[in-house]
């Protein structure tokens, strides 16, 4: 059976953005699961709750989260720094870097068991727990400290494996959504992302996407480019944004290691419409006849479903599984 599952993240539900306690981010991430299973969801996540910020609430978490606590960052930033940052290459969509290197890094107050331990308890179903990649984290970074991108990236990538270990989800996922317009970086990336999943304790998987910010695309580029980078990848399955892409990149994703299970997006979450049934498994259907069945693992969204409505995001979870049961048929 294709599994399906989502990226990661969800709509904050209302009543944490109005009174962020403890009990309120349980009852959301509980309201998150429980969305998931009742959509018939095989691989559930909780919403990336876990990096809720009040102070924050534009975000999803997916860098601050992870840079803030760190020891060694400053994230009180001079006109300076936010000058020499602006002139490098490459990060025009980012006015401003999530913060300065300013010594080594060190952990500091990050604590991903922690984070993961209440989310456990939740459900019996497995779940996946997402980890934003060191290159992702590095590029956004203004580095004071080691003049060297590689050991900055590193670095970043020796803390998250160190914290990753104590993870016990059923599958641990690496999101990298700024080397698809980047290739060139890809064995970088690949080399720091790797390091990682070296302390997944179970299954591994890797997020590739093209950016999502207010339903933009960030990053230009193309499948064509990337396999390459995917076969550096030390990972059990990749999950790729598919629905929005042409469809002709499909074909590239033939070159992909067979050691390497394959996620497909059906879902796009750059738009409110909501897809039917049939369009996800048309879509299932040509990515099969192109790839192989045997070759897909997974179905999904393409990214993360935070900005959207949430009456949107259940509704595309529903057409998600009801996709996939047609294009699988009734049971033998």
């Amino acid at each position: 059976m294709i599994k399906t599952t989502v990226v990661g993240s969800y709509p904050v539900p209302v009543w944490l953005r109005v009174m962020s306690t403890r009990e309120n981010l349980r009852d959301a991430q509980l309201v998150v699961i429980k969305s998931q299973e009742l959509a018939g969801i095989d691989v559930v996540a909780d919403g990336e709750l876990y990096r809720w910020d009040v102070n924050h609430p534009e975000t999803n978490g997916m860098i601050d989260y992870f840079v803030r606590p760190l020891a060694g960052v400053s994230v009180d930033l001079s006109r300076t720094q936010l000058r020499e940052y602006a002139a490098r290459q490459g990060m025009a969509y980012r006015a401003r870097p999530a913060g300065a290197v300013v010594g080594e890094l060190s952990e500091g107050a990050l604590d991903l068991a922690s984070d993961y331990a209440p989310y456990a308890e939740m459900t019996p179903a497995p779940k996946k727990f997402t980890v934003t990649s060191p290159y992702m984290l590095a590029k956004v970074l203004h580095d004071e400290h080691y003049g060297d991108f590689r050991n900055l990236l590193m670095a970043l990538a020796e803390i998250l494996r160190n914290q990753i270990v104590e993870v016990e989800a059923d599958v641990v996922q690496i999101d990298e959504a700024n080397v698809t317009g980047h290739p060139e970086d890809g064995p970088l990336a690949a080399e720091a992302i790797n390091h990682v999943l070296s302390g997944v304790r179970h299954e591994k998987g890797v997020h590739l996407c093209f950016g999502n910010y207010g339903g933009q695309t960030i990053q230009g580029g193309h499948y064509q480019a990337l396999v390459e980078f995917l076969n550096l990848l030390e990972t059990d399955h990749v999950v790729l944004e598919m629905a929005r892409r042409p469809a002709e990149e499909l074909a590239y994703l033939r070159d992909v290691r067979p050691e390497i299970a394959l996620g497909i997006g059906v879902i796009d979450i750059k738009d409110n419409q909501v897809e039917s049934a049939s369009q996800v498994a048309q879509r299932l259907e040509h990515a099969a006849n192109t790839l192989g069945t045997e070759r897909i693992a997974y179905v999904h969204p393409d990214c993360g479903f935070w900005m959207l409505p949430r009456t949107v995001a259940d509704a595309k979870m529903r057409a998600l599984c009801a996709g996939r049961d047609l294009f699988e048929g009734p049971p033998a």
